[in-house]
């Protein structure tokens, strides 16, 4: 970020990346970075350090709140309660300075639309927050449904004043953060009225395992995030995309919006109380915008999901802070003595300790939890952090995997168990008990661990998976790519190339813009360079493997939500089938902008030497279409020859019925399954209904027909026919289905190269057998002669 903009006061979020962390702090960079890459996340905008500075020295209270904190006994979490409450009350009393109100009140209206009535949240964004190195999990405030300015003042000085809670100031001093030189920033946010929200994790932070770990509930997210109600949770295979374990919770009541604001509790209906919250195929959808936000950082993430008129946002995201610290974990390999079960939950951080049960309970002072005990309780809240860091292991009645119990638990290193819905109950003061945070169990009195040693087989069955090859095939495996930024990591993998680059992505990485309005500005010299940039990045990783470039597929929808994207695109009812691909390329409205992508390729190509860059066109519904842009290419130079391939995307059933004229101008068909499957079914893919009902499934015989044509007579003519969907790497009987049918090419996604690739070797192997069984089968003539 240059100096002009560092110095703002306020920040659209959509200029926001996330190395802006020391102005707009964790949560403000990261909901810059998501937004910037096209993730699905509520506008915004952020008050960044310079106004919380700016407050700071009007107000001239430093000095107050130096002397507050110097009064504080470290051995009496009294005092420390009292000097953040005496601190609290200091911002209360110091108004906004005028001059930057008139410039919040300006943001605020932009946000809602014209001075419209809408409803806010007002999210704290510390400097030092959301870092990979410090988790601070609640120890800001957020305030949900901001009604109006008066409300959002109010809102944003104690959103500021909460980087003085008791908690906060607990964790810098054992931390070693000066208190002057952590600041913050303020998120203001457009209020997504949420039916179901929660929270997910991209690895099990319980013990690192590669599952992403979903969890949800009904109504507003708080409830989830502060441990108030034990939400349903979701493991998710990441390799397969496929849920591999659910535990479905009770859920009696939820937080809604208020009257006048703010969140309100609203009981459940007793006959949904008990059921799954959340269907499966929306589980898959949560947990793969989780893996795509882990691919585009690079790292495991934590993040907090919400879902409004059927719609899934992100409301934050940022790295996990904490993975199995447990200082004695009970793993597999170990049992128990001793000890008769007395509860069970959910294993929230590893580790196995005995102490002495204390019970806490809202309004207690925490002194009262000592060194050593066993902290009983039916939710952790931030405040009593000081306390739990005193405790040898937690238990709560609610929470789950990623309550602010777990998250803290797995931060200290401390066995925790969560979910037991009557621990407060069970347990009495002063008894001794054993908690397991790994399995989850409490046991009364103290236990022993006997330690199981692992046999000989079983490690050498371990040492061989890591020692097996990647099985050659005749079939081309390629991967899709997404981020340039894990091009160099992906093309380690024993690839053929990548048969899916997605364009719309390095507008979201490289550009971060409507490329219309960057046009419109005069800079599409820069769109062309940038974009060339980006493209350029990946062929050079995989050079001299081919990379097929599709050019971009946003749909109307997604293109309003980049920035300056209102000013071009209308709203469609159905974008899915609105004004996408091709049909927007030869459009005087967007020609242009696609010209800027032909310049981009022909860049890549020529000046940068990537000779190794294909060109892949989405959602063809014409011949015509197809003529115009054969046009558009060669006017710029870009002509179909020895080394320079054209794909069509096969999409659209159109593509199917037509497939001897499409062959004429294309070199290779690419399949993509999922608006193939939807559109032969005429099903919505993003319908939930349908989805349950089996109607999505691309191993429709119907699905499957149409690709055995296709490829028919793409070799009839003789072109080439690939596939970039989802679906041989999560079905292996469809992947079996394209090796028979001679597919020439199947794309992967990364993570499941290795494990497909031994499907489509196998697949391979079995159709040669049966074809070298069918040559060596007696005639009719010789069994009769048997």
């Amino acid at each position: 970020m240059d100096s002009k903009t560092a110095a703002k006061r306020i920040i659209d979020v959509n200029e926001l990346r996330v190395n802006d962390v020391p102005i707009v702090g964790g949560k403000g960079a990261n909901l810059g970075e998501l937004t910037s890459s096209g993730f699905p996340v509520p506008h915004a905008f952020v008050l960044t350090t310079v106004s919380y500075d700016y407050f700071i020295s009007t107000s001239k209270i430093m000095p107050k709140i130096l002397a507050q904190i110097k009064s504080i006994d470290p051995d009496s979490d009294d005092t420390l309660v009292a000097a953040s409450n005496n601190i609290r009350e200091l911002f209360d009393k110091c108004e906004i300075p005028k001059d930057l109100k008139d410039e919040i009140k300006e943001n605020y209206n932009l946000l809602l639309g014209g001075g419209k009535k809408g409803f806010v949240a007002v999210r704290s964004s510390a400097t030092a927050e959301d870092l990979p190195d410090a988790s601070f999990a609640g120890q800001q405030e957020t305030y949900l449904n901001v009604k109006d300015e008066k409300d959002l003042f109010d809102k944003i000085r104690k959103c500021w004043s909460s980087l003085f809670t008791a908690r906060a100031i607990s964790y810098r001093e054992t931390q070693g953060y000066s208190h002057e030189d952590v600041k913050l920033a303020v998120v203001v946010q457009r209020m997504v009225n949420s039916e179901f929200a929660g929270i997910m994790f991209t690895v099990d932070p319980h013990n690192g395992a590669k599952n992403i770990i979903v969890e949800g509930g009904y109504g507003l997210g708080e409830a989830m995030v502060g441990g108030e109600v034990t939400p349903d949770t979701y493991q998710v295979d990441k390799s397969k995309m496929a849920i591999t374990n659910k535990r479905i919770s009770k859920q009696t009541w939820k937080y809604i919006r208020g009257p006048q604001g703010g969140a309100v509790k609203k009981d459940i209906p007793v006959d949904m109380q008990k059921v799954q919250k959340i269907p499966d195929d929306r589980v898959l959808e949560i947990a793969e915008i989780g893996r795509q936000v882990e691919i585009h950082y690079d790292k495991p993430m934590d993040m907090e999901w919400c879902i409004e008129d059927n719609k899934v946002y992100l409301v934050q995201a940022r790295p996990i802070t904490a993975i199995g610290t447990g200082k004695e974990d009970s793993s597999a390999g170990e049992q128990v003595e001793g000890g008769d079960v007395v509860l069970s939950g959910l294993g929230a951080s590893p580790g196995m300790a005995t102490g002495r049960v204390c019970i806490y309970d809202v309004g207690m002072s925490l002194d009262v939890i000592k060194d050593g005990d066993v902290l009983v309780t039916k939710m952790t809240m931030p405040d009593m952090v000081p306390a739990m860091s005193r405790s040898v292991a937690i238990v709560t009645d609610e929470g789950g995997m990623t309550c602010h119990a777990a998250i803290i638990s797995r931060e200290l290193g401390t066995p925790c168990v969560v979910g037991t819905g009557e621990a407060t109950n069970t347990l009495k003061n002063g008894e001794i008990v054993t908690v397991d945070g790994s399995t989850g169990t409490v046991y009364r009195g103290e236990i022993k661990k006997k330690v199981v040693t692992e046999t000989a087989p079983a490690a050498a069955a371990s040492a061989a998976v890591f020692s097996e090859q990647v099985p050659i095939t005749g079939t081309k495996v390629m991967v899709n790519m997404s981020m340039p930024s894990k091009a160099e990591e992906v093309a380690k993998l024993p690839c053929d190339g990548v048969g899916l680059l997605r364009s719309e992505f390095l507008f979201t990485n490289y550009i971060g813009e409507h490329p219309c309005a960057v046009i419109q500005e005069g800079r599409a010299q820069e769109l062309i360079d940038k974009l060339a940039d980006g493209v350029a990045k990946v062929a050079r990783a995989f050079y001299p493997r081919p990379v097929t470039l599709r050019t971009s597929d946003f749909k109307t929808n997604e293109y309003r939500d980049m920035k300056g994207g209102a000013n071009f695109e209308p709203n469609e009812d159905n974008p899915m089938i609105g004004w996408r691909g091709c049909s927007r390329y030869v459009s005087d409205s967007y020609r242009e902008a696609f010209m800027c992508e032909l310049k981009a390729i022909k860049k890549a190509r020529d000046e940068m030497g990537m000779k190794n860059i294909n060109i892949m066109l989405p959602f063809v519904r014409t011949i015509d279409e197809v003529k115009q842009i054969t046009a558009m290419m060669e006017s710029v130079g870009l002509r179909r020859g020895l080394d320079l391939k054209l794909y069509f995307m096969a999409e659209v059933p159109v593509n199917i019925f037509m497939a001897e004229e499409f062959c004429k101008y294309c070199d290779w068909f690419s399949i993509g399954s999922n608006d193939l499957t939807q559109l032969t079914m005429g099903c919505d893919r993003d319908s939930d209904i349908l989805g349950k009902m089996g109607y999505f499934d691309e191993r429709n015989p119907g699905v499957k027909a149409a690709i055995k044509h296709l490829i028919k007579v793409a070799h009839k003519y003789g072109n080439h026919v690939s596939i970039c969907g989802q679906a041989p790497s999560v079905y292996p009987e469809f992947c079996e289905f394209l090796v028979e049918q001679g597919i020439d090419c199947i794309s992967l996604n990364p993570d499941t190269f290795v494990r497909t690739k031994k499907i489509i070797a196998s697949a391979e192997q079995r159709v040669l057998l049966q074809a070298a069984r069918k040559v060596n089968r007696p005639s009719c003539d010789d069994e009769d002669d048997f």
